[in-house]
């Protein structure tokens, strides 16, 4: 198993700013660098800068979204940077159509597939980069599993990670986020946990969903989340805590941790990101 950073922590930051992190992330020995898109840069022209400035580092879409871009755009995007920076840039891709479902995925998986592009010939097909879906419940994991390389989950405890491996069969790679917190006051650490919890209970009907088939009650999910729910969902109590959940993950199943340091304000959590590679490094 290897271990990368996850982080929302880009955008609105100085492209500078940005690239001297990503930098950091590779010279303490971390993987892979996954950012979402959100509200902040395009995810395959981030994706150039941060590889750019890094040598060995993988950079990871957590994820990119299907409904900003046609297939083709991103199926050429992806395979320009697999094609620059061969073996280090990994296709995170998913979001949400309305009424689409999984149809909508693999009927964009289809069009991607059938995109028409002037590339090499030679080398063309080991030009696409490693492409995984952004997935929770069975059918989009065997999705994941049957139509691209394997599957990214996000706001899951490492049962879900168990339950994943087995969905997909030992083959398909599988990398899971796992949310922690590092600061020494436990009460802050606390905060920080379930204010990142509340935001996905009730802004996310999907997590929500996976949270029910995991087994959590509507008492689970009400008031920003249960006690019981934030323990599962955020290693926050101990720097031991922390690299224990790690390791759940990789005995669940995980090929690839991916671990989002929270923190109490905007910045990047570079001491974080420090502290944690001492911890599971």
């Amino acid at each position: 198993m290897t271990i990368g950073i996850w982080t929302f922590a880009f955008d609105g930051k100085e492209i500078g700013e940005v690239r001297a992190a990503a930098a950091e992330v590779e010279s303490l020995g971390f993987a892979a660098l996954w950012f979402g898109e959100y509200r902040g840069r395009e995810a395959f022209t981030q994706a150039a800068l941060l590889l750019e400035a890094t040598t060995k580092l993988t950079v990871a879409t957590g994820i990119a979204r299907f409904s900003e871009r046609s297939a083709a755009a991103t199926e050429a995007a992806g395979r320009t940077l697999a094609e620059a920076y061969p073996g280090r840039f990994t296709l995170g891709l998913g979001g949400h159509r309305p009424g689409g479902g999984g149809s909508a995925m693999q009927d964009y998986l289809d069009a991607m597939d059938a995109a028409d592009l002037d590339f090499p010939v030679e080398g063309a097909s080991s030009a696409r980069p490693r492409r995984l879906l952004a997935a929770l419940g069975p059918k989009m994991l065997k999705l994941a599993a049957t139509r691209t390389d394997g599957a990214h989950t996000y706001f899951v405890p490492p049962e879900h990670t168990a339950s994943a491996r087995e969905t997909m069969g030992p083959d398909a790679y599988l990398a899971a986020e796992q949310a922690v917190v590092l600061d020494p006051d436990p009460a802050r650490a606390r905060q920080i946990a379930r204010e990142h919890v509340a935001t996905y209970v009730r802004l996310a009907p999907h997590q929500r969903a996976n949270l029910r088939r995991l087994g959590y009650t509507e008492e689970d999910l009400t008031d920003g989340g249960s006690d019981r729910l934030v323990d599962a969902i955020v290693a926050y109590r101990s720097e031991k805590e922390v690299a224990d959940r790690v390791r759940a993950h990789r005995d669940a199943g995980a090929d690839h941790v991916c671990v989002q340091v929270l923190g109490s304000g905007p910045e990047i959590p570079l001491d974080g990101w420090r502290r944690l590679a001492s911890l599971v490094l």
